[in-house]
């Protein structure tokens, strides 16, 4: 009896114990995190504090995470992703990279702003536009550029800068957005000619895309690695135009270049983001990512971007915006196909690579 009673009590033990190792497994959580730096900080702070849960985070561009959480993927860094444009999450799910998680919280979210099969999330939106120093510009003798044209002024040679699609989901868009007015430009030349029957663009406006950023390369001065580093170049000086998205550019107009930069849009019409978030397949920490997921779904979370100055339109109807913040309404945006550039982003940055520039390396 009494070795029945131990036996039983060994037992109790073990199943306390293994039932205890996941729970332990949760204490902590690493996050993919591709925003700036400061958001990236301010995040996974409020995170830990609100749900006791250690949170640390890796800062990566948009196309860097992507290539992290592939090299990986046999042996997950992180739990969660968290930020950067929807067509990088699209070509991560179709890689098998990203767990399904059809979390109660997306229902806040309007459906053009996530993956139906519950993929990926959008957390924010935000336009891509030119953030241009006015002093530079006027000794070059040029405005403010308002058009994609402008920006093969041959005025402007040596002054403007993006980051690489290779590495950046910012430069991707931009790409992505030259693709998507090319296909407008031929269906409304010759109808059938610049989509195809499912709506995607056709090979032949992915080539004139081409041919229009081999022009522009002979304006650029250096692709960076991330999306928003332009910005700060042409803040300083070194150029007199860069091409980020536009929050980036109010950003850098609030801590310290006010009066120096100046936000302009392309009138043919630009691309935007819709800043995703996903569960990273196989990670060391499913419960947690799963717990920062609906938390960073819900309005007080999406509000923590604009104490950082960063200015995206938060998903979450209910979360306060911004009046530094860009309203869409005021901008013309194209007809982005995200399904459409997520399938097509690995072929899009080899090509790229290969015909127009080599990634940069650091």
């Amino acid at each position: 009896m009494r070795r029945t009673k131990i036996l039983v009590l060994v037992v109790a033990a073990a199943l306390l114990l293994a039932a205890s190792v996941p729970l332990l497994a949760q204490d902590s959580l690493t996050v993919l995190c591709t925003p700036q730096e400061d958001w990236c900080v301010a995040m996974t702070q409020a995170f830990q504090e609100e749900t006791g849960i250690s949170t640390n985070y890796v800062r990566l561009s948009s196309g860097e995470s992507l290539a992290r959480i592939r090299a990986s993927q046999d042996n997950p860094e992180f739990s969660v992703w968290w930020g950067g444009p929807a067509d990088a999450f699209i070509a991560g799910a179709e890689e098998g990279l990203l767990d399904v998680y059809m979390s109660e919280n997306a229902e806040d979210i309007p459906e053009a702003y996530k993956d139906v099969d519950g993929s990926w999330t959008g957390v924010y939106v935000g336009a891509l536009g030119f953030c241009s120093n006015l002093e530079i510009l006027e000794e070059l003798g040029v405005e403010a550029p308002t058009s994609w044209e402008a920006l093969l002024a041959p005025e402007l040679q040596g002054f403007v800068a993006m980051a690489h699609p290779a590495t950046s989901g910012t430069a991707f868009t931009a790409f992505w957005t030259i693709v998507t007015l090319k296909a407008d430009e031929f269906e409304a030349a010759e109808e059938g000619t610049g989509y195809d029957e499912e709506g995607a663009p056709t090979e032949a406006a992915v080539d004139a895309a081409f041919e229009y950023f081999a022009a522009l390369n002979q304006n650029i001065l250096q692709y960076t690695r991330s999306g928003s580093a332009p910005g700060t170049m042409a803040g300083q000086g070194e150029i007199a135009v860069a091409v980020i998205f536009s929050h980036d550019c109010v950003k850098l107009q609030e801590e310290g270049f006010e009066g120096i930069l100046v936000n302009t849009f392309p009138e043919e019409g630009t691309g935007y983001e819709i800043g995703g978030m996903g569960i990273i397949k196989n990670g060391p920490e499913p419960e947690a990512a799963r717990l920062w997921y609906d938390w960073a779904l819900t309005a007080a979370a999406q509000e923590i971007g604009a104490t950082v100055n960063s200015l995206q339109l938060p998903t979450n109807p209910d979360a306060a915006v911004s009046d530094l913040s860009v309203n869409l309404a005021d901008v013309n945006t194209v007809e982005y196909n995200f399904s459409a550039a997520g399938t097509s982003r690995t072929a899009i940055v080899e090509r790229f690579d290969a015909e127009i520039a080599t990634a940069p390396t650091q």
